[in-house]
């Protein structure tokens, strides 16, 4: 990220800090959490996502001389705060579960451990990006697991802010997609990208056969044809007449497209384009793609429903404070956690284990208490991130989409329907150390 990322955040983080600087806590050692109090409702499971680009975006978290004079300007912090502003860059340590990862309810799936004043000032940020990424995620795998090996295409970016939709481009490809029509999301991410052209092609010339005969000169015949602009079937008839039976696609983005894949398949073959290609797209979600299933489709587009709130709704990720050293003693940390209900939180820096089968299926995951002795047939899910303000992994987004599909992989087969229930995996929280 070339500019600051300081000011993507909350007005409150500031003047908490402003405010620790005056209590003289800003340096009191801290430990915050980020956890799901519950799953998005109907998931039987999350997935972990945005913690590359939060990597990044910490990397650009500086209070610069515009920020300074922004700040200065709104006039809500004095001189001292301002003065340490200028001069900060995170110090402490994040542990976090890699990318990629799946989560359930109360599954520490990131730490930050610091002084409390450089601390409690990146909650927004850490939010922001992991619940929108996550949320995309998840979305995108339930998809995936509907799409029985289809390949499925991120179609997205007109249907989000240009910086989401490159965010979730990048969340969805992690997730499995197997490309994306974002240009930016391809060069900075390395995601392949794909597309050929939309209905305003097809209807800037006199005739269909017209414009298909210059994109198929234009892309050879390999190229994907949009055939539902007038007729469907004619437009299927035109495409082949245009690039021969080697034609590599159609795309069919409208009516009823369980039966229009049936007969668009027949018609292919029969015209001798056997090898040819079926897209289907248009406000797919996972119940639509489920439907599918039983089609000759050979690749689904997906957009709207993945990248909007009906989609993807937030990770439910919150940010809270669990330990601090308020004594003279900075080693001696206390567990604090709020209460309230539904709002409550549970003291304690913790860790976590995913207990897997003899067959190696995930059964539970476990949350404990930092000292706990590790459960048997347990893997451990958190991973030193970020160490005394230095990152000391930052894996690739093909290898948090390795870890993905591994951790999916050991999901019982319940995780995988898409009717509401409980979370795929139990959690259970030992919430003193033995």
């Amino acid at each position: 990220m070339a500019t600051s990322s300081a000011l993507y955040t909350d007005h409150y983080e500031l003047t908490m800090v402003g405010a620790a600087l005056k209590a003289g806590i800003a340096d009191q050692p801290s430990v915050f959490e980020t956890f799901a109090r519950r799953l998005p409702e109907g998931r039987r499971y999350g997935v972990f996502a945005g913690l590359g680009r939060l990597l990044d975006a910490l990397a650009s978290f500086r209070f610069g001389p515009e920020e300074l004079a922004y700040l200065q300007h709104r006039g809500f912090l004095d001189d001292t705060a301002l003065t340490w502003l200028s001069d900060y860059t995170f110090s402490g340590s994040i542990t976090a579960y890699a990318e990629g990862e799946l989560y359930f309810p109360g599954s520490p799936v990131l730490r930050v451990e610091g002084p409390f004043a450089g601390s409690v000032l990146l909650e927004t940020l850490v939010l922001s990006h992991l619940n929108y990424d996550s949320a995309i995620a998840s979305a995108a795998a339930r998809m995936v697991g509907a799409a029985q090996g289809r390949a499925l295409l991120e179609f997205g970016s007109r249907r989000a802010h240009e910086e989401a939709a490159v965010a979730a481009a990048r969340a969805a490809y992690l997730a499995g997609f197997a490309a994306t029509s974002n240009l930016e999301a391809g060069r900075r991410y390395g995601i392949p990208t794909s597309g050929t052209s939309a209905h305003a092609f097809t209807l800037a010339f006199a005739d269909e056969p017209g414009a298909f005969a210059v994109q198929v000169d234009a892309l050879g015949a390999s190229t994907t044809l949009l055939v539902d602009t007038y007729d469907i079937e004619q437009g299927i008839r035109h495409a082949v007449e245009a690039a021969g039976p080697g034609l590599g696609g159609i795309r069919i983005d409208s009516s009823d497209l369980v039966a229009e894949a049936h007969r668009a398949r027949v018609l292919l073959d029969s015209l001798g384009a056997t090898g040819t290609r079926i897209v289907l797209s248009g406000d797919l979600d996972e119940y639509a793609i489920a439907e599918l299933a039983q089609t000759p489709a050979d690749a689904l587009g997906v957009g709207t429903r993945l990248v909007s709130g009906s989609g993807a709704p937030t990770g439910e990720f919150v940010y809270k404070l669990v330990a601090t050293a308020p004594g003279p003693d900075p080693t001696r940390l206390i567990d604090v956690a709020k209460g309230g209900g539904v709002k409550s939180t549970v003291g304690g820096t913790k860790r976590a284990w995913r207990v897997l089968d003899a067959e190696g299926r995930a059964v539970e995951e476990v949350v404990a208490p930092a000292d706990a002795i590790p459960p048997p047939a347990a893997r451990g899910l958190q991973r030193s991130v970020v160490a005394d303000g230095t990152v000391l992994a930052r894996p690739s987004l093909d290898e948090a989409r390795d870890t993905h599909a591994a951790a999916k992989a050991e999901l019982p087969p319940e995780a995988r329907a898409l009717d509401p229930g409980p979370p795929a995996v139990p959690t259970r929280r030992i919430l003193e150390a033995p």
